[in-house]
């Protein structure tokens, strides 16, 4: 298939209004469901929901591994800002002890709208990299991840060192607990942040997609990514802080019964995802004449035998990181950048590895955090069917999944045929881990703090379903 007959199959005249909905009911109910697994690998679910959504609405007609590839880049590239500390910006707008301080509020909200910017920025440029029609090949992302990670040491000594608290010594410019707005406070413990390494990191990205590669499509996603994370964040945190600031508001009529069952931390997630994926929607929409997926996908691949030896180490690694409690490891593979190495190469360099990514290997930490909560820390199912349930049945589905696909790739299959099977699988793979997470907090029994919460998953994984089975492509090709 040539470069002019593959441009001529992508979905160019849909409406703007269903990437803007579908992509937010993708974010929101992805970062919302992240809350309960947290950090870098937490926040891949909604970088892959939000993905999976853009492709199978932009991409119907072409090849299957180019669209996987392009999913896979957008799932990576939103677990970088995982790596940055929030919770105490967050608390800066609403702790006790600051309700009322409109400086520290101000300075909470700035704070989390540079570190939203950044977070979204990154999903942005990795997901305008795989559907830019450049070819990024397995040495060219294994020399832009470290070059990205010596700008993220740099930054972080310009940004975000001095770090040294028993002295009362903090950064110039700190977003986190800080003696400044609680001078009185003995048990604070201010947290290192590495927000400025990452800002340094995402615009040495971008340089490298404008004026490198001559990747528009990048440049631009990137930008609308970090104005949905800038936006995003705030604004999801102005329902938590007005709700802190005006408790007695939520004292009368129907807040007297809703409000003890609403999580507004888990509401804040949930809004600043939709927006994210609102805006990465819209900007895809703008800016699809950029869409150009390049012919020749299964060109300059790295060996079968390659590829299937770093998905094992990779995922050797993650479980180490995660669960094992690997000193050094964890350390290291904890860190989103070095986490996302491996993958990125992989990705663009691999036949198998896209695949691999938006089935098993994202889904691995958050089977095991699961069962985690099911089955030791909070344990409500026997061990044996606990395992079996949420762990081993869904990573055989997935692993199975991403083999059958990467076949049906090689064997000529176009997007659509990947994008609405994929979906569908894992919007309601993560949406049934979470519910159980939450303890299955049916509508109609007594409510918790999590049935809110449900019920809205329950409606953006109702509307995702929609938008998988939204028509197909409008030529007639085989899948």
């Amino acid at each position: 298939m040539m470069p002019n007959e593959i441009n001529n199959h992508l979905e160019r005249d849909i409406s703007w209004w269903q990437p803007v909905l579908f992509a937010a009911m993708a974010g929101g109910m992805g970062w919302g469901i992240r809350g309960q697994y947290g950090h870098e690998t937490g926040a891949m679910i909604a970088g892959l929901l939000v993905s999976l959504v853009l492709t199978h609405l932009f991409c119907k007609s072409a090849p299957a591994l180019w669209v996987a590839r392009a999913a896979a880049l957008g799932t990576v590239g939103i677990c970088f800002g995982g790596s940055m500390t929030y919770g105490q910006t967050v608390g800066l707008t609403h702790d006790a002890g600051l309700v009322g301080n409109w400086a520290a509020l101000r300075w909470g909200m700035l704070g989390l709208s540079i570190k939203g910017a950044v977070w979204i920025g990154f999903a942005g440029v990795f997901l305008g990299m795989g559907l830019g029609g450049i070819r990024y090949r397995f040495r060219d992302m294994l020399l832009l991840m470290f070059a990205l990670l010596g700008a993220c040491y740099i930054g972080i000594e310009i940004f975000n060192n001095p770090f040294d608290p028993d002295h009362r010594i903090l950064p110039r410019i700190y977003f986190s607990g800080d003696w400044y707005w609680q001078p009185d406070k003995a048990d604070l413990l201010p947290r290192r942040e590495c927000w400025g390494g990452l800002w340094l990191a995402l615009l040495l990205a971008i340089a490298y997609v404008s004026w490198f590669q001559k990747d528009r499509l990048a440049r631009n996603l990137a930008f609308w990514g970090i104005l949905g994370g800038a936006i995003g964040f705030p604004l999801g945190q102005s329902l938590q802080a007005y709700h802190a600031w005006n408790l007695d508001l939520f004292k009368e009529g129907l807040w007297v019964t809703l409000d003890p069952c609403m999580n507004w931390w888990n509401w804040m997630e949930t809004t600043f995802g939709a927006t994210m994926g609102a805006s990465l929607g819209l900007g895809l929409w703008l800016n699809r004449k950029h869409i150009r997926p390049y012919p020749d996908v299964e060109k300059d691949v790295i060996p079968s035998g390659i590829e299937w030896t770093l998905f094992a180490v990779h995922v050797a690694f993650l479980v180490g990181a995660e669960f094992l409690g690997l000193g050094v490891l964890e350390r290291l593979y904890g860190f989103g950048l070095v986490m996302g190495i491996i993958p990125m190469a992989a990705i663009v360099g691999g036949r198998w590895w896209p695949y691999f990514l938006v089935l098993p290997v994202t889904l691995v930490p958050i089977t095991g955090k699961t069962i985690k909560e099911l089955v030791y820390d909070r344990p409500v199912v026997d061990p044996t069917l606990g395992w079996t349930v949420y762990l081993i049945i869904p990573l055989l589905i997935a692993l199975a999944a991403s083999v059958w696909f990467a076949q049906k790739g090689k064997a000529g299959q176009v997007g659509f045929g990947f994008t609405r099977p994929v979906l569908l699988l894992n919007t309601w793979l993560y949406f049934f881990l979470n519910f159980a997470f939450f303890h299955y907090p049916w509508p109609w029994a007594e409510w918790t703090v999590r049935t809110p919460n449900g019920i809205v998953f329950t409606i953006c994984a109702l509307g995702l379903t929609v938008a998988a089975f939204m028509g197909r492509p409008k030529r007639s090709v085989a899948q």
